[in-house]
């Protein structure tokens, strides 16, 4: 039942919109191209951290006022949201761009490479846009400049979000979408629909990838504290090993997603990313601190791996003479693209990429707070081209030599126009 649906849908949307972009937006789109990518390269070449994203908001603020947009400053701590009212009444459609970068050394040899660095929780490291923000946010400028130049195919009106702290604001503190919601950003006016997308470094250039339902996945980060008994390393008898209790809660983490979890039903994982202890090599230490995360993409199977993991983690280590604690804090929900959505929007992707050139994908394990916006609202999120056209293996994204052809934005900017003037006009 559920694919015959689908089906209509596509249907209906295919014989509502044209197969062709319009010549002279095409033409528009082609001006800023030059544009986009400077912005692009300024933007990597002097990247800000979540929630520090000062330079960069003002950046944006300006060249929005320079257009004529309402700007509001500061939402979220350092987001930017701007307004487009169209030359005729209509319904309201949010365009989002991330704006934030990692804390992550730059490894490659760019002319406008980043040789940014700070303190990140006690460590000191690069900063870089190692998952593609800087393009996201040149995208949706490069957008906003095309649709100004427009207003009289807009049928209504759009808002520009650029939100800080996608990749999570610092310990401490609020940030992100949830904290753009909270203060409001899909009020004042009501929005009727987001768009967003992110770049992806093993898609390529000129295609664009997508999935209705669940695309991404929900993320969890959690700490686990284990506490032993200290004492030296030739005589471990007379302790508690700290380090022996957490590799084996470790180890027993892996077996609610190999032993536990259905997965043929949808992905999950369970990763430890950082583990803390101990001060020297003949020293077994008092405790140790690890760091981690979970993703699921099924909502029966994300509670049964959570309750599990609250379950096993202090058994594990009561067995082996210690104690540990687990706290686990959702960051992201399930990226949902509303089906509905989905399937009217279908033909403007193909519009701008061709038919070919749009692939219909299985959902991913990656995380997006894009989603706290489609819990609100239908949303729709796809995945843009940006491999680089030499590389068979191109560095993944997070990564010291994560690397994103140019070529490949200017169509991000085609679809993001695109999407938002057939949205608010569908034809009928």
């Amino acid at each position: 039942m559920k694919k015959v649906y689908y089906l209509s849908l596509l249907l209906f949307s295919a014989f509502s919109y044209g197969q062709q972009m319009d010549a002279d937006l095409e033409e528009d789109i082609a001006t800023v191209e030059e544009k986009v990518i400077e912005w692009r390269r300024d933007f990597h070449e002097h990247p800000e951290l979540s929630n520090r994203e000062f330079e960069t908001a003002e950046k944006i603020a300006k060249h929005l006022k320079n257009l004529g947009f309402e700007v509001e400053t500061e939402i979220a701590k350092t987001g930017v949201v701007a307004l487009l009212k169209g030359d005729h009444p209509g319904k309201v459609v949010a365009l989002r761009a991330d704006i934030d970068a990692l804390p992550v050394t730059e490894r490659n040899d760019l002319p406008f490479k980043s040789e940014v660095t700070t303190e990140f929780l006690g460590s000191q490291t690069g900063v870089m846009h190692a998952c593609g923000h800087d393009t996201h946010t040149a995208i949706l400028m490069g957008a906003a400049e095309v649709l100004a130049q427009n207003k009289d195919k807009i049928h209504g009106t759009i808002k520009f979000i650029f939100q800080p702290a996608e990749e999570g604001p610092p310990p401490g503190e609020e940030g992100g979408a949830k904290l753009m919601i909270k203060e409001g950003v899909l009020k004042s006016p009501d929005v009727d629909a987001i768009f967003g997308l992110h770049i992806n470094s093993e898609t390529p250039v000129g295609t664009i990838r997508y999935k209705p339902e669940g695309t991404m996945a929900a993320v969890e980060r959690f700490v686990i504290n284990v506490k032993g008994k200290q004492t030296h390393g030739s005589q471990p008898w007379s302790g508690t090993d700290p380090i022996l209790i957490s590799a084996k809660i470790i180890d027993g983490l892996q077996t609610i997603i190999s032993r536990d979890s259905k997965l043929i039903d949808a992905a999950a994982v369970i990763t430890v990313g950082k583990i803390t202890s101990g001060v020297r090599f003949n020293i077994i230490p008092e405790s140790a601190e690890m760091i981690g995360t979970v993703r699921t993409l099924e909502p029966k199977m994300r509670e049964k791996i959570l309750s599990r993991m609250k379950e096993m983690v202090p058994k594990l280590a009561e067995a082996y003479g210690g104690e540990a604690t687990i706290e686990i804090q959702n960051n992201t929900a399930v990226t949902y693209n509303d089906v509905a959505l989905t399937n009217q929007m279908l033909p403007s992707l193909q519009k701008v990429a061709g038919e070919d050139h749009v692939e219909l994908v299985k959902a991913t394990t990656g995380g997006e707070d894009f989603s706290y916006f489609q819990e609100e609202v239908p949303g729709l999120y796809f995945f843009l081209g940006g491999q680089p056209l030499d590389s068979e293996e191109p560095a993944p994204h997070h990564t010291p030599d994560f690397f994103i052809d140019e070529s490949g934005l200017i169509l991000g900017v085609k679809a993001m126009t695109q999407l938002a003037l057939d949205y608010l006009d569908p034809p009928q």
